[in-house]
């Protein structure tokens, strides 16, 4: 066995991953507050990824400032789009909010796809590269680009976990999403978390979306995907659970990458990635229902 190039797809496999996870935890985020779905998420992760692009080539900002300036845009587009459209789920006059909440980001997630192809055009984009070059051992051969994804993509996570776990902002979210009406009885405004925690799922999703756009492309349908991906995950952790999003990202973009370089005909191996990503799904909830982490959820009523 050609170590090496085991080594490389473990690398590769890994970089995956924690895009995965970024653009996971955002919808498991939006999911444990909101109590809803976000069928648009994917193509917030597309918007990221153009805003960096346009502010680096438009205002010639370096990429790491630019990734971090198309997070704090998106992390302010995706308030204002709560504020517009999710405002019905938090009146009592709303009787089916899930279907509301799935109908309405459904339609998000069309109207942002289609807009892009306007204003962007339908060909491929790619930014400059975040440190340009490869690094070498021996003979195995990684991109700069996909180990500075890997080591900004963790940072992020991790800043996240920080901020949920060691923060009075995050252990408020997670009071509301545990029980919106204990966490309004000592004093926390729901609706004003519901906002937080949609801008910040959308700002992990422009970040993701900015870092991939130089090992691979933009274009406007680049959300679709990842967006599969994203429901296999958060299903795969556990409806709810962060830390099980992260988890199960790492896991599903090592499973797919080693399937792809080990499959025994190359040419067909891309094809069923898709496929193996399910079928690690329906392995791990056939033994575990759940998911990995899964904790309960209710419905937002």
């Amino acid at each position: 066995m050609n170590w090496n190039y085991v080594f490389v797809q473990v690398t590769n496999g890994a970089v995956i991953g924690i895009i995965y996870a970024l653009i996971a935890v955002g919808v498991t985020l939006i999911f444990s507050i909101l109590k809803i779905v976000n069928f648009a998420h994917g193509d917030l992760y597309m918007l990221g990824g153009y805003c960096a692009y346009y502010i680096i080539t438009l205002l010639s900002v370096p990429p790491l400032a630019a990734m971090f300036l198309s997070m704090a845009a998106l992390f302010v587009v995706a308030i204002v789009l709560e504020r517009l459209l999710l405002t019905p789920l938090y009146s009592d006059a709303t009787e089916r909010k899930d279907e509301y909440g799935m109908i309405v980001t459904f339609g998000l997630a069309f109207f942002l796809r289609n807009s892009a192809v306007i204003l962007f055009g339908p060909f491929p984009l790619k930014p400059p590269s975040f440190i340009p070059g490869v690094q070498r051992v021996g003979n195995l051969i990684v991109t700069n680009d996909r180990l500075f994804a890997g080591g900004v993509g963790i940072v992020l996570i991790l800043s996240l976990l920080y901020f949920l776990q060691r923060t009075i902002w995050g252990q408020a979210l997670d009071a509301v999403s545990q029980s919106r009406e204990s966490a309004a009885i000592v004093g926390i405004n729901a609706r004003r978390f519901n906002s937080l925690a949609f801008g910040i799922g959308a700002a992990l999703a422009a970040g993701a979306g900015a870092l991939i756009a130089p090992i691979f492309s933009l274009a406007p349908d680049m959300g679709v995907l990842p967006n599969i991906h994203a429901y296999v995950i958060v299903i795969l952790g556990g409806m709810g659970s962060v830390f099980g999003s992260i988890i199960a990202g790492i896991l599903l973009g090592e499973s797919e990458n080693l399937f792809t370089a080990f499959f025994p005909d190359p040419t067909r191996a891309l094809a069923y990635t898709n496929a193996f990503g399910l079928l690690v799904l329906m392995i791990v909830l056939t033994f575990r229902p759940q998911g990995l982490f899964g904790r309960r959820h209710l419905r937002m009523e």
